[in-house]
């Protein structure tokens, strides 16, 4: 994928501190993943201050991604692959 922009996704937080994202991930997502700046992705990465965390509840993926001069954003989007990718992860 060559895009965030392409993805179907939900702003949860914008303009969002690297900590506002953890708790939110730590308070509204049924499990979770800790990585590290240049984890990748959709074929993107992530930039950030570590710990980073994405977020899983089912197929739904819960991640911080950082757009040069725009800032953070919190975005939330449903994809069956990648969950099961990012999960695997936790093994």
């Amino acid at each position: 994928m060559a895009c965030i922009e392409s993805l179907k996704y939900d702003i949860i937080l914008q303009g969002a501190s690297f900590k506002e994202c953890r708790d939110f991930v730590r308070a509204n997502c049924s499990e979770f993943v800790t990585v590290d700046p240049g984890f990748r992705i959709f074929e993107k990465a992530i930039i950030g201050v570590p710990p980073i965390l994405i977020g899983l509840d089912g197929d739904v993926i819960t991640f911080p991604f950082t757009k040069p001069c725009y800032g953070t954003y919190l975005l939330r989007t449903e994809n069956p692959a990648e969950a099961a990718r990012i999960r695997a992860l936790k093994k």
